[in-house]
């Protein structure tokens, strides 16, 4: 019986020598899940780097999205929130899969419970720049215009980008730095908060990715997730229709 729900984030297929095999465990825990997943919700940065040619498709990841158009065609819901690394998704998954698109952070009842979903990218209000750079790249122009350049040379331009990018946040992830240093625990406060003074339901789950660090933490009466990533840990987030679990997948088990 389909009830339970899945979240998974921060793959980065397409990167790292091992990408192909970071893949083929997706595509094994895919499998173990489907007789009981209800949906599985995928919160970001599942691919390094991605973009939505009219006609031209990126190459590889043919395992994952086959299994998932298998999933969705046997009535699994699929939910991708696009990431900082492909949110130039579009409406490719959309069309060809039957994957549930989402650009921002969505808040969903399911169960009697009440969540914030969402990748997380951005919700720190003192990171500026990021912030500034996020704007340019979901900018109409801008995608229009980089759509104008040879794949080859685009890919090339954004895989050197989404190198430097991966690098640079490397000293973060896998620490978490404390509720009042993390910016996403710091959002998630204050819109349970914010929900209390206007007399609106607190979330009962707020689940994100991004920082790579897996963290289960109560904020004010909610529970605050990050689910982690795919590339050390194989770590994904499981509600079965009464509570949360955040664990890891050990494709040795094939749990």
């Amino acid at each position: 019986m389909r009830t339970k729900t899945y979240f998974i984030t921060d793959a980065h297929l397409g990167s790292g020598p091992d990408s192909r095999q970071r893949e083929r465990d997706m595509v094994a825990w895919l499998d173990a899940i489907a007789l009981d997943a209800c949906r599985v919700v995928m919160l970001g940065d599942i691919f390094d780097f991605w973009f939505s040619y009219k006609h031209v498709v990126p190459r590889g990841f043919v395992r994952l999205l086959g299994k998932m158009a298998q999933m969705v065609d046997d009535g699994v819901e699929f939910h991708f929130f696009i990431g900082n690394h492909d949110m130039w998704m579009f409406d490719y998954l959309e069309k060809e899969v039957g994957v549930v698109m989402h650009n921002e952070p969505l808040t969903v009842e399911w169960d009697g419970k009440l969540f914030l979903l969402g990748h997380g990218d951005g919700m720190d209000p003192k990171d500026h720049s990021y912030n500034l750079m996020k704007r340019i790249f979901r900018c109409p122009l801008n995608q229009w215009l980089f759509a104008g350049i040879h794949p080859k040379i685009g890919f090339s331009i954004a895989q050197s980008w989404s190198d430097s990018s991966r690098k640079s946040h490397n000293k973060l992830h896998n620490t978490y730095l404390g509720d009042d240093r993390e910016g996403i625990a710091q959002y998630c406060l204050a819109q349970q908060r914010a929900r209390r003074t206007k007399g609106l339901t607190p979330y009962d789950y707020y689940l994100f990715g991004h920082r790579h660090t897996p963290v289960r933490r109560e904020l004010d009466g909610g529970i605050y997730v990050n689910v982690g990533n795919w590339i050390e840990h194989r770590d994904y987030a499981m509600f079965d229709s009464t509570s949360l679990v955040l664990t890891e997948w050990n494709p040795q088990k094939r749990q």
